[in-house]
């Protein structure tokens, strides 16, 4: 039975699919400042922003070699102070799959490509294989900030939302996902949903068409659609983050440094 007293108090979680429109930005925000001279430094180390005037692939490729960086440069932890700036994420050179998400809204944000979230309560059983030992303790409901890019000019043939690109198919938009084996992802092991990004679909709709060889429909975990949202500054500040607050100050000294995975 997952655990429901670690949550915050008088938050409304309940949504639908739609509900709430949202155009997006390129702003720096609170958790968003890719504005701090050391986000900036990230940006100049993944490389060249698109062109002025680049089309949908010249954009998603730039950011999906941001991805990489991401993943190669931010080591992944089990971090639960999910609104971190990312440029305090950046310097502590490691972060949950959220914040290094925010790192690459960013990212985005500061090359000119406007981004926006869908928030999403996903069931807290999902990350049972990574507590086997701990499920009393996981919370009954995670609060995930689920990265959209607007990307003007992508078709609306085979992209439900466009011109936002969500960011499960910033690779299968390239075809580098399809046909790639491993099976879908299963949140146990090292790899973690960032990372999962890259190599299989992540579906949480149901609609998808999944790799051979493995699941990759997490629909099942979806309890509720929140909508879209400016940023996800907006989304916690009406939502709240997955823990509440005394339980992030005794949690995150402990799974703030453990390595995902381990």
């Amino acid at each position: 039975m997952v655990s429901t007293l670690l949550m915050p108090c008088r938050r409304d979680r309940q949504g639908a699919a739609g509900a709430r429109g949202a155009r997006g930005a390129t702003a720096p925000t609170r958790i968003l400042d890719w504005d701090d001279p050391r986000v900036l430094s990230a940006v100049r180390s993944i490389g060249t922003a698109p062109a002025e005037g680049a089309g949908p692939a010249a954009k998603a490729a730039a950011l999906r070699r941001a991805h990489r960086w991401i993943s190669a440069e931010v080591r992944p932890v089990y971090s639960v102070t999910e609104a971190r700036p990312v440029s305090r994420v950046l310097r502590r050179g490691s972060g949950s799959c959220s914040q290094r998400m925010a790192v690459l809204e960013a990212v985005a944000r500061a090359w000119g490509v406007p981004s926006r979230v869908r928030g999403l309560v996903v069931d807290g059983s999902f990350w049972y294989p990574r507590f086997p030992r701990l499920r009393g303790l996981v919370p009954g409901q995670v609060i995930l900030a689920w990265p959209e890019f607007r990307l003007d000019g992508l078709p609306e043939a085979g992209h439900a939302v466009a011109p936002w690109l969500p960011v499960s198919e910033l690779f299968t938009v390239a075809g580098e996902v399809a046909g790639r084996g491993g099976g879908g992802f299963t949140n146990a092991g090292p790899e973690t949903l960032f990372e999962a990004l890259s190599r299989t679909s992540v579906d949480w709709d149901g609609t998808a068409a999944c790799p051979a060889g493995g699941p990759c429909d997490l629909s099942a975990y979806l309890l509720a659609d929140l909508g879209y949202f400016d940023s996800r500054d907006e989304l916690f500040g009406r939502h709240g983050q997955t823990l509440c607050g005394p339980a992030r100050l005794l949690a995150e000294p402990v799974l703030g440094r453990r390595a995902a995975g381990f």
